[in-house]
């Protein structure tokens, strides 16, 4: 198994932002195990921070934004290709303005800076999502599709084409990530002379110039035409305004679609694992790049969350008698009626609902409907089990809720149903503090989940 990877140092990068054209001052940072790559906005009040997530996604005009609160920062789809083509799973990056810099409009700089600082391994194994069947997205007006295969490794090929005589058809592969830094990185976004105008009024590229993007000229256009978007730009027109690339040439024949991707390899990073799978990106682009890798994200969720394979047959760890030795719950608010396992940060309890519990009186008469507090209390009464389970005399001790969050009820719960719940530690009991995450499984499904706050406390 893999290791997961971090900096060994810090490093810093400073220069303005594509968009917005706002100087910014970038540092990368360490972090631990499990940390995840995320964002710190060191300018707003309180340093708010941004998990480079797909469902912090919010706008992908030109470039890939995340948000989260008030808080955004954008053009990160560059740095976040180069940290997850070198292994590093978690780090911290500090900005001090809205969008990360665009240097020269590749990732090329953030590889040497990288390499230039150092890996190291930690403690905790890599996360593998390991794709293990097809998988087909297609953007919305279906002239994009991303494909997934399985495969041992990762590997990505994408195919662009465009309705100019310039820029039409070309094809990238990249089969090992051993070859990222000198096939991928350097390559270069582009964009097109009829572009720029509407870019600009759409309050875009307000920092771009003939050094940090490939500029295409696919149309006939006149030199005081030509200069006019220049000084819109605030940039020396081009002397060159025949078609054809205006400022550079080519690093290869096909850069434009090894830059695509490029900006691929960032927007999936964005599923905060590494990827085993083969992608074949047809027309790619950051809107259905980042779509796909929110339900990448939907799909991951769905594996890690599974119902407990129990059997409701076998004799439970703890009947209501033992129960009732623990928990000071009584009817008609003791909500558990046996445990089934119990492991090192887990426990398993099954309760069964039926019509002749008091809620059903009136939630409702005609439609009997487990009230969703009950079953976020059944899940804390089963953690109270857990905790309580570990101590000599249970009895000098109570658990009391602190905070719930994220709570999501995602189908009814009746009469008749089993409820299966998985209630587990999210980190170690630290100074009578348990954080924990439960779930609520009727008939295979999630029918609720919850993240909850407990405080162990000795009774007086």
């Amino acid at each position: 198994m893999s290791k997961q990877k971090t900096l060994k140092s810090e490093f810093t990068f400073s220069g303005k932002g594509l968009h917005t054209g706002v100087h910014t001052t970038l540092v990368a940072k360490p972090a631990a195990d499990d940390f995840g790559i995320v964002f710190c906005r060191v300018d707003l009040n309180n340093k708010p921070t941004i998990p480079a997530l797909a469902e912090f996604v919010s706008s992908t005009a030109r470039g890939t934004v995340l948000k989260c609160g008030d808080a955004a920062i954008s053009t990160v789809e560059h740095l976040l290709s180069a940290l997850y083509a070198a292994g590093i799973d978690n780090c911290l990056i500090e900005v001090d303005a809205p969008e990360v810099p665009i240097l020269d409009g590749s990732a090329k700089y953030f590889v040497e800076k990288i390499r230039e600082t150092g890996i190291v391994e930690q403690e905790n194994e890599k996360n593998y999502f390991t794709v293990t069947e097809k998988m087909v997205f297609h953007s919305e007006d279906k002239c994009s599709s991303i494909t997934i295969l399985p495969d041992t490794e990762f590997s990505v090929q994408a195919l662009i084409g465009y309705n100019s005589p310039v820029l039409n058809n070309q094809y990238a592969v990249l089969d090992s990530m051993s070859d990222y830094s000198e096939q991928i990185s350097p390559c270069r976004t582009f964009v097109f002379v009829r572009e720029l105008e509407p870019l600009l009024k759409a309050n875009l590229i307000k920092g771009g110039d003939l050094e940090n993007a490939i500029v295409i000229n696919d149309k006939e256009i006149s030199q005081d035409d030509m200069q006019r978007l220049a000084d819109l730009m605030g940039q020396p027109c081009p002397t060159k305004n025949a078609l054809g690339y205006l400022n550079t040439d080519l690093l290869f024949d096909n850069e434009p679609a090894r830059h695509k991707l490029l900006d691929l390899i960032g927007d999936f990073a964005l599923i905060g694992r590494p990827l085993k799978g083969r992608i074949i990106a047809d027309h790619p682009g950051h809107k259905v790049n980042t779509a796909f890798a929110l339900q990448l994200r939907r799909e991951i969720k769905k594996r890690d969350v599974f119902v407990p394979a129990i059997n409701l047959n076998a004799p439970p760890l703890m009947d209501i008698n033992k129960i009732k030795k623990l928990l000071p719950h009584r009817y008609p608010f003791l909500l558990v009626d046996k445990v089934m396992e119990i492991g090192e940060n887990h426990i398993v309890a099954i309760k069964n609902v039926t019509v002749n519990e008091m809620q059903f009186l009136g939630h409702f008469p005609e439609e009997p409907v487990m009230p969703g507090v009950l079953q976020i209390e059944a899940m804390a009464q089963a953690i109270g089990l857990f905790v309580l389970n570990q101590y000599e005399n249970p009895n000098e001790y109570s658990t009391y809720f602190m905070k719930i969050d994220n709570v999501k009820f995602r189908q009814k719960v009746v009469p008749g149903d089993i409820m299966i719940m998985r209630v587990g530690l999210v980190t170690p009991i630290k100074r009578g503090i348990a954080t924990v995450k439960g779930y609520v499984f009727v008939n295979g499904n999630i029918a609720t989940e919850a993240e909850m706050m407990a405080q162990i406390v000795k009774n007086k």
